[in-house]
């Protein structure tokens, strides 16, 4: 049931906002409507984990809002595409999921139409930003739909999540800017924030709210949230580095080019390996050859090996948290189920 409405009531929600918003767009303008469409494709391709995890918690819960808790999945999926637009906005990223990005495809469109690269690359950056404006307005709106007892609770666990989504933007801006220090404990802590609060915590909570899971089920999903969060992100550095290309769609040396401080950066900090070749992380014209040499110092200091060990650490701590739960036990077992993921994931 769970994964037939992820796959055909959220999408339809989700079709049936877009088609409103590019039809209440188009009068206003020709590249107004463009800009809606490019973020109706920006929200297509996606995992929809976070839909998943809402409709789980509620079905768990009873489900008796199924089409409430629909919606609801609709307005996370709008609340995460557009914390992605925004962040490659900050990041300067020009490829999301294999493709160029909204940000990207403006910037194209100016450039085709002979404005400068400085001219093209601020419409491109308005249009993301913008565009990711209206998506979080819009998760907000979609919530506004809903009218059973849960709505208000809703609420204000979309309101914190994004709060806390935000301190750990900030904190990874600082991290990369370098006026915050990034050891391994404020990493992880940016993780806890950034990833497992809107992305696990957040969509979990939702889901129960909607059913009426009370106020003990809530603190549980939110802890075991985080905690896959956290998971989920660990993981996600590691790929970032070491991980295919093919299967994660993105570069594995755009985070050594911009030099990100990613928990194996961090784990290597000081070591004589990573001292030895630090100068070339962070180079924006960081060639292949030179993003290898950081990949084995990153090996050689035991970054890569100590992160691995963290994600199977992570991985036990969230499945004995999931275990001593009060949760039902159908999701205590795709909660089970999606930590062992999370840790083995290639994509």
């Amino acid at each position: 049931m769970t994964e037939m409405l992820t796959h055909d009531a959220v999408d339809v929600v989700l079709a049936d906002f877009f088609a409103d918003q590019v039809r209440r767009a188009t009068p206003l303008a020709e590249h107004y409507a463009l800009l809606w469409r490019r973020l109706a494709r920006s929200s297509e391709g996606g995992k929809r984990l976070r839909p998943r995890l809402l409709l789980d918690a509620h079905a768990a819960f009873g489900g008796p809002h199924p089409q409430d808790a629909a919606v609801a999945a609709a307005a996370f999926e709008l609340l995460h595409t557009a914390l992605l637009l925004h962040d490659d906005v900050l990041d300067r990223d020009l490829t999301r999921r294999g493709r160029p990005n909204l940000a990207a495809e403006f910037a194209g469109d100016a450039s085709q139409n002979g404005l400068s690269p400085d001219a093209a690359t601020a419409w491109g950056t308005a249009s993301g930003i913008l565009g990711g404006d209206l998506l979080l307005s819009s998760a907000y709106a979609l919530v506004g739909r809903i009218r059973s007892e849960g709505r208000a609770e809703l609420t204000d666990i979309i309101a914190e999540s994004l709060f806390r989504a935000a301190a750990g933007e900030h904190d990874d801006v600082g991290f990369g800017l370098g006026t915050a220090p990034a050891t391994p404990d404020r990493v992880l802590r940016m993780m806890a924030n950034k990833t497992g609060s809107y992305s696990f915590a957040g969509p979990l909570r939702a889901g129960g709210a909607l059913a009426g899971a009370g106020p003990q089920a809530s603190a549980e999903l939110e802890q075991v949230g985080i905690a896959l969060g956290m998971l989920y992100q660990v993981r996600d550095d590691l790929l970032g580095v070491f991980g295919d290309p093919h299967h994660t769609g993105k570069s594995t040396t755009g985070d050594l080019r911009e030099g990100k401080r990613t928990l194996l950066v961090a784990c290597a900090e000081g070591h004589p390996e990573w001292t030895a070749v630090r100068h070339l992380w962070g180079r924006p014209e960081l060639d292949d050859a030179d993003a290898d040499l950081l990949r084995a110092a990153l090996v050689a200091s035991g970054a890569r090996a100590a992160v691995a060990e963290l994600i199977d650490a992570k991985r036990r701590a969230a499945v004995a948290m999931v275990e001593r739960s009060g949760l039902p036990t159908v999701l205590k077992r795709e909660l089970t189920g999606l930590a062992v993921r999370l840790a083995e994931r290639e994509s």
